[in-house]
Formats: C-alpha cells, sequence, structure tokens
C-alpha cells in the first residue's frame, strides 16, 4: 500500500488530498506563423550582458563620440562669424571715436544715412600742419596740430592750416569716383572774398572749406573728413602696403630729409611711410649729395636721374593712385584670406586714417561702397592758366565739365568757378 507524504488536518483524515490553488490560463485561439524562438533571445542577452561587462566603466562617463567632417565645419564656421564680428566692432567702435572728434561744422553737411544706396558726395581734406613726426623745423605745438586735425580754425598763438589736399570722393550707390581739386585754384570764399581756395581752411576751418567748395562747383557737400597722417600711414601698413603705377620718375625729400622718394616709373607697393611721403610730394627735389656740397652726386639712383618737372596737378594724381591702390587692396578676391585674417587690425586702423562725420553707422557704408563701386581714372579740376596771386584760374565750363565727370549730371546751381579779376 502506498503512502501520500502530505500533510493532512485531523478533520481531513480518511479524505483525498486537496487540489492545490492555482489558476488556469487559456490562451486564444489564432494563427502563429512560427514558433517564439527563445534560445536565440537569450543568446542575446548574454551577449549584450557580457559586453557590458567587459566595458570600463565611471561614475557619470560616456563613452565619446566620434567627430566627423559636419562637426568640425559647424565649429570653423562659428570661429570664422566670431572673427569677422570682432572685425566690424572694431571697426565701428573706432569709427564713432573718430567722429567724436570732429568740430562743430554747422549745418554745412546733409549726408543721408544710406550712403550705400544713395550716392554723396565727400569732401576729403589734408592740412599743412605738420607734428613733429612728419616736419622737420616746421613742426607746430601740439595743440596746433590738434585743431587742425578737428578742422577747427587755428587757435590763438597758432599759424593758419590751410587744405593742403581738397579731393572729393562720390561714393555710394555703385559709384566710386574722385575729383582733386588744386590747392592753389582762384575761388570765391564766403565771407571772406577772393583768394586761393585752400585759404578757406585757415579762415574757417573745416566748415568754411567745405562751404567754399560747394560754391566752387554749384554741389551739395554730404560728408567731410580730414586726413590723420599717422592713421593714415597705419591704415596703409595694416593692409599690407598699396600698388601704385607710376606714370614718370619720381624723387622728392620730404619734411627736410626725413622722408626721401626715390621711384622709377612703373608699378611699385608701397609700405605707410612711402604712401604718405609720395601723396605729400609736389617736386622734384631729393637728388642725392652725400658730401654735401649741393653738387648731385655723379652715381645719382635711376629714380633721379632726370626726373620730369612736377608740381601740384601731378601731387592731386599721386593722392588718387594711392585712394585707388587702398581700394584695389581690399577688393582683390587673392587677398581675401589675408584680410580675412588681419580683420580686426584692418577695422580698428581704417577709420583712424580720418577725422570725419561719418561714425559707425555711415562709415561701413562707405567701405561697402569701395567695394562694390567701379574704378575711375584719375581726375583733376583742370585751370586754363594762371590766375591772381600766383593762383590757377580755372572757368566755368571746366568746373560744369568737371562735376559731370563725377556725378554723372550738372551741377545742382551755377558753378561760380575763378572769379575774374
Amino acid at each position: 500500500m502506498s503512502e501520500y507524504l502530505y500533510s493532512m488536518s485531523p478533520s481531513d483524515e480518511g479524505a483525498p488530498p486537496e487540489r492545490p490553488d492555482y489558476k488556469v490560463y487559456r490562451s486564444r485561439r489564432g494563427f502563429r506563423l512560427n514558433k517564439p524562438d527563445l534560445s536565440a533571445l537569450r543568446d542575446r542577452a548574454r551577449r549584450d550582458r557580457g559586453e557590458r561587462e567587459r566595458e570600463p566603466r565611471l561614475e557619470g562617463f560616456e563613452p565619446e563620440r566620434r567627430r566627423g567632417v559636419g562637426w568640425w565645419l559647424r565649429r570653423i564656421g562659428l570661429v570664422a562669424l566670431g572673427w569677422l564680428l570682432l572685425s566690424v566692432l572694431a571697426f565701428a567702435i573706432s569709427a564713432q571715436i573718430q567722429k567724436s572728434k570732429l568740430a562743430d561744422t554747422g549745418d554745412t553737411l546733409g549726408g543721408n544715412p544710406l550712403l550705400a544706396a544713395f550716392p554723396q558726395n565727400i569732401l576729403i581734406l589734408g592740412t599743412d600742419v605738420r607734428s613733429s613726426e612728419f616736419a622737420s623745423s616746421e613742426a607746430q605745438d601740439e595743440e596746433c596740430v590738434d585743431a587742425a586735425a578737428r578742422g577747427e580754425q587755428a587757435p590763438s598763438g597758432c599759424e593758419p592750416a590751410r587744405a593742403d589736399t581738397i579731393m572729393i570722393l562720390r561714393a555710394g550707390g555703385g559709384a566710386f569716383e574722385r575729383l582733386s581739386i588744386p590747392r592753389d585754384t582762384w575761388a570765391e570764399i564766403p565771407g571772406v572774398g577772393n583768394a586761393k581756395i585752400n585759404a578757406a581752411f585757415a579762415n574757417g576751418g573745416a566748415e568754411l572749406q567745405v562751404r567754399a567748395v560747394e560754391h566752387l562747383l554749384g554741389i551739395e557737400i554730404n560728408h567731410v573728413a580730414i586726413v590723420d597722417f599717422g592713421g593714415f600711414q597705419d591704415f596703409i601698413d595694416a593692409i599690407g602696403g598699396v600698388k601704385v603705377k607710376l606714370p614718370m620718375k619720381v624723387c622728392s625729400s620730404i619734411s627736410g630729409g626725413t622722408y626721401n622718394v626715390r621711384l622709377t616709373a612703373g608699378e611699385h607697393t608701397l609700405n605707410g611711410e612711402k604712401a604718405l611721403a609720395l601723396a605729400r610730394t609736389r617736386q622734384q627735389n631729393g637728388f642725392v649729395d652725400s658730401d654735401g656740397d649741393g653738387v648731385p652726386d655723379a652715381d645719382q639712383p635711376k629714380a633721379c636721374q632726370d626726373p620730369p618737372p612736377i608740381d601740384d596737378l601731378d601731387r592731386t594724381r599721386f593722392q588718387q593712385l594711392i585712394l585707388q591702390g587702398v581700394k584695389d587692396r581690399l577688393t582683390d578676391p587673392w587677398r581675401i584670406p589675408r584680410n580675412f585674417l588681419f580683420g580686426p587690425w584692418i577695422g580698428w586702423n581704417a577709420p583712424k586714417a580720418f577725422v570725419s562725420d561719418m561714425g559707425a553707422l555711415t562709415l561701413p557704408q562707405l567701405a561697402f561702397a569701395a567695394v562694390i563701386g567701379g574704378g575711375s581714372k584719375t581726375t583733376v579740376l583742370r585751370p586754363s592758366g594762371p590766375g591772381p596771386e600766383g593762383s590757377l584760374f580755372v572757368p566755368q565750363e571746366n568746373c560744369a565739365r568737371a562735376v559731370r565727370r563725377l556725378t554723372g549730371d550738372a551741377p545742382d546751381e551755377p558753378p561760380a568757378c575763378s572769379p575774374a579779376g
């Protein structure tokens, strides 16, 4: 007789064993494609578990993802954008600083803030006042130099400053044209009388010089910019110099021999110092006299061997060549990498070349206008002959012709040009 090995309560003695307490679930009937492969799932789970155990684990550490080409391109793009913004910011801050230096010009200037879209006339001035850095015995006190640089009339005790350079730059709306006015042009200066046009600066600073040019040509001047010699030189160096193509030999000595120009006819790349010296050259006087006897050495540099005579008209041409050289340097596609690399330095030094009423809003538009504007030939207001007091006489038809070439239209008002008598 078999024994049952299960426990029974006293009341269940002799009764059949009790069923275990469990539930029965019945699967739903349906069609199965195949039988589940549980062994394959177990094998996969073991493999995954083994790989995780073999990997080193650190608290809070996640495996580094592989960085592809797209990741690097995004990072390089962000760095390049930041560098470009830094260049623009340096330009804007420097431009605003230079604008704050300009003396009050009253209501003479009425430029449109949208210079990039609408062409405007910018009067560029350079004075004959020299600091000790750019002059020898003719250097003036710092107070006199600062006043001329701001466009103010000379304070008491200072020699009156005259405009050495007078150039109109028409820029914006696709235009980038230049017209130089010889400083000895005979003109009627409002409130002063008849004199050489550069005397307007001596009698009323930049404000009167603007009014004198407007009266001379019958056009409106929208902005003014006074050349800063030191800033101009630094700017030329920042862009890697300028390339100019000279039509003649130039052999000159500037500021008592402080700066010398020895250039043959043809193409040259000039640094800031040489470019500034060329812009100030108006006569051939740079022969080499090593023994100081007043007689030129026999072995003169090639540029100083029988150089042709030049005058103030040639100087205006040199200045326009340099200005065109600056434009070419900034717009040359082969120099884009170099200009981008030195962007912050160029942006900071470019506005320092001038003291101007064009600040952080307008001056960047002038740079843009230089990039998109077409180039033009050197244009000078041509005199027909000598005038009173050693001046140059320019007839009215010459003024009208020069304005039409500059603006593409007739003068706003009949130009006064050189008064008779």
